[in-house]
């Protein structure tokens, strides 16, 4: 077993903080990862580097890189060290693109079986995870805005109903908890329940349903929060909690609905079972969990019909369904539409920012900051206060908080002053995830029924990069889907490190400015009257021309 663990101290093995900052994120992805050993960070296949080779080449280049020089990652495999200049991106990077009608989950096993190719996940191959933190905070989010759109803003006695504790997934129960909800997650291999109970994100499992059902009764009651953890297949389980007459408030699930090979466990399978399916018959394997997610998802339809809230976690499983025969499976909403974009048209989302030093200190010296300073900004405080009750780090110490146009600039660069005087311990690396206002089409997750029709126009993510990259990123990346996501999205991620330096001031200013201006751009580019808002509100130079 190898044993990933990202660098901590002020000591350097490369020839700046810059290149450091991008090897400890790097590090940190699998330190944090899901099956290390096999590079994995999350969502069953989302990797930080192709192969074991070419890590170790990531990591070799990293340590001997010039700040005028740029290096290459194409699917997490390192392809050369160019001259630039030393305003340039530190790393660029492209994984898993592939060409429109050859954008299909079967070329994609072909060509990973054959070592050409790797899907990175949103934040895994772009070296930005943060851990579960990132996560539970968007879930909890979603949890919030449902509670203020549908329950008074308070879900004290209300029952959510979701599935799936893997890295991704695993962070609903906390989620929950920190909702005030009570929340039952159906989880097929048990494992991933211990493993959760372990590091404190859920505080009770059995394989009873009738002790689950009883557990979130008695909360309900109470008006307590509660989290519990049931064995068991969601395809089965669902349809169960149907059959007794028990209708959540809130319906959900974040499997690995996304891909049928890898990632969603079909209903009679035990793990074992999965395994040497894969290996002996992969397309029934395939066909099998495509039947069980039908199954699921006509439950979640009749939770819906009864009066429950029921959304797409953004996990493809509405799409399978459809595919299956289930013609009305998107009838079930898509959590970004539902509720987050009025937030994204003001370019409000996940900004992330991560303690290189690994010292602690650093992030809850930023967390008091932020609390003096942005006190105006309620979702952000809020989430800071509920992290220093309820969020272990994990990794690098890390934060994230939804900022938006101007804040994310003004937040950065202070920080960055703060590493200048001495205040923090060391450099602090700046990131968001993927699906943020400019960065992401995914015409069934982010860009779905966009007002002008444009969500699957997939120009603003590829903009977005280089546009970072114009504006002198460290890190810049252009991502597809890959597994069952193959052919739905294309991304971008950026990374930022704050090293102290007035050089860094510069590249904070305009990657993170010009980065959340075309996320706002985006947005009114579509009609938004949100964005169009910003847009007058912050100057910003959008040339708002009629479609012809």
């Amino acid at each position: 077993m190898r044993e990933i663990r990202a660098a901590r101290g002020g000591v350097l093995r490369c020839k700046g903080w810059r290149q450091e900052g991008l090897l400890r994120m790097l590090e940190n992805v699998l330190e944090n990862g899901e099956n290390p050993e096999q590079l994995v960070v999350y969502a069953a296949l989302g990797k930080a580097a192709r192969n074991w080779e070419s890590y170790h080449a990531i990591v070799d280049c990293l340590k001997k890189l010039e700040e005028n020089e740029t290096l290459v990652v194409q699917s997490g495999k390192p392809i050369g060290i160019l001259q630039t200049h030393a305003s340039a991106p530190l790393v660029i990077m492209a994984n898993c693109n592939l060409v429109g009608k050859w954008a299909t989950s079967e070329n994609f096993y072909a060509l990973q079986e054959k070592g050409l190719i790797m899907w990175g996940g949103l934040t895994a191959g772009a070296w930005q995870y943060i851990g579960s933190q990132g996560v539970i905070q968007g879930t909890y989010e979603i949890f919030s805005a449902i509670a203020r759109k549908h329950f008074h803003g308070d879900l004290s006695g209300r029952f959510i109903l979701t599935a799936g504790l893997g890295g991704m997934g695993g962070a609903q129960p906390l989620a929950g908890v920190m909702a005030n909800a009570a929340i039952l997650c159906v989880e097929v291999d048990e494992s991933r329940i211990d493993k959760r109970i372990q590091v404190g994100y859920l505080q009770k499992k059995t394989s009873s349903l009738d002790e689950a059902l009883a557990w979130i009764e008695e909360a309900k009651a109470k008006k307590q929060s509660v989290s519990v953890g049931l064995v068991g297949n969601a395809a089965t389980i669902y349809p169960k909690i149907l059959q007794r007459g028990i209708i959540p408030d809130i319906v959900t699930d974040q499997t690995s609905a996304h891909d049928l090979l890898y990632g969603y466990i079909p209903e009679g399978y035990s793990m074992k079972d999965v395994g040497e399916a894969r290996v002996q018959c992969p397309e029934k394997l395939i066909a099998d969990a495509r039947a069980s997610i039908a199954k699921e998802v006509q439950a979640m339809l009749a939770f819906k019909r009864r009066g429950a809230v029921v959304f797409d976690n953004g996990n493809n499983i509405r799409t399978q369904a459809y595919q299956h025969g289930v013609s009305d499976a998107f009838e079930i909403d898509i959590f970004t539409e539902a509720f987050l974009r009025p937030l994204f048209c003001r370019a409000i989302g996940p900004f992330r920012w991560v303690a290189l030093s690994g010292n602690p200190e650093d992030i809850h010296k930023i967390d008091q900051f932020i609390l003096r300073e942005f006190a105006d900004n309620e979702i952000a405080t809020n989430w800071i206060r509920l992290a220093n009750q309820y969020i272990p780090f994990e990794g690098l110490p890390a934060r994230i908080g939804w900022f938006g146009h101007g804040d994310r600039t003004r937040l950065a660069l202070a920080v960055n002053r703060m590493v200048r005087d001495g205040t923090l311990s060391g450099p602090i690396a700046f990131s968001r995830d993927h699906l943020d206002a400019g960065a992401m089409t995914h015409p069934n997750i982010m860009t779905e029924r966009m007002r002008d029709g444009s969500d699957a126009i997939a120009d603003w993510p590829l903009l977005n990069a280089m546009l970072n990259c114009s504006s002198m990123a460290d890190l810049v990346a252009i991502h597809s889907g890959g597994g069952g996501y193959t052919g739905y999205m294309t991304s971008a991620g950026v990374t930022v490190v704050a090293d102290g330096t007035a050089a860094a001031d510069e590249r904070l200013r305009l990657s993170i400015t010009n980065d959340t201006s075309l996320g706002v751009m985006r947005y009114a580019d579509a009609g938004y009257s949100e964005a169009l808002d910003e847009v007058e509100k912050k100057a910003l130079a959008y040339i708002p021309l009629k479609t012809d």
